[in-house]
């Protein structure tokens, strides 16, 4: 596999986020508008469940700002109440019965 093609698919990979679960993921793009409440458009999970928004720290969980219960199925315009504008880009976890079913990373526009 040629250097273009491995950074063609990875380019691809974090474009779509990360899943555990080809059922479970988070639809939205890399960036998210600062503000109170984060929108995070569709999110497709297997089973009820919770999506969890972390602050990143240089690429690590932070701290928890926020959670929102989701359906199993697709959820449309899921928005998380994070209390404050975040000041950080964010890590968005979607966990199914307490286990990690995708992973998205999203900058914050300020």
């Amino acid at each position: 596999m040629s250097i273009k093609s491995i950074a063609l698919a990875a380019a691809a990979v974090a474009a779509l986020g990360s899943t555990a679960s080809a059922d479970s993921y988070f639809q939205l793009g890399e960036n998210l508008e600062a503000g109170t409440i984060l929108e995070l458009g569709i999110v497709r999970s297997d089973a009820d469940g919770i999506v969890e928004i972390y602050t990143s720290d240089a690429g690590d969980l932070g701290t928890l700002i926020g959670t929102e219960a989701v359906h199993a199925g697709a959820n449309s315009d899921v928005r998380v109440n994070v209390g404050s504008a975040p000041q950080k880009d964010v890590i968005a976890l979607l966990k199914v019965n307490g286990q990690v079913v995708a992973q998205h990373d999203y900058d914050i526009v300020r």
